[in-house]
């Protein structure tokens, strides 16, 4: 698996996934019905920020990642990322590879930490993912997330220090 920059020539690989999870709604904050061009438009991330794509030796796109300052200002010294990777690649270790991708990322940038702001309680995979990264559930926002399966459940915020 390569890790290397996104562009705008991945897109059309990265959007059907991307589609899907997000009409899932089982994951991600964002509208379910979310059309392609804001998709692509909140995805693809301009420098200083980053996104990146994780792809075989075929060269096909296996997952996708964002990272990017998580506030600005006086803020703007706490990392942020965010993931997704194709329902038929998941528990392969790509999730890993682009988490410790983003990580490194942030120390060589200078963050002093990552922070996911809304992490879905029910998204376990996730968690237990992050926790053994060294990620901590900081808070969480009671009945945050309206799970289309189990109802409001919560967000969880969580952190590493770098």
């Amino acid at each position: 698996m390569l890790i290397r920059e996104a562009t705008e020539k991945d897109w059309p690989s990265i959007w059907p996934f991307f589609r899907t999870i997000v009409t899932a709604g089982e994951t991600f904050t964002y509208p379910t019905d979310l059309e392609e061009d804001r998709a692509q438009g909140w995805w693809l991330l301009e420098e200083p920020n980053r996104t990146v794509v994780a792809v075989d030796d075929t060269g096909a796109v296996l997952g996708t990642a964002k990272m990017n300052r998580n506030h600005m200002g006086n803020g703007s010294h706490i990392s942020s990322a965010s993931y997704m990777v194709a329902p038929e690649h998941s528990g392969k270790g790509v999730g890993r590879a682009l988490c410790e991708h983003t990580l490194d990322w942030a120390r060589e940038a200078g963050y002093r930490a990552m922070q996911f702001n809304a992490v879905v309680e029910t998204n376990t995979n996730a968690v237990k993912l992050y926790r053994s990264l060294g990620f901590e559930i900081i808070g969480t926002l009671p009945e945050g997330f309206r799970h289309p399966e189990h109802g409001y459940v919560g967000l969880h915020i969580m952190h590493k220090s770098l």
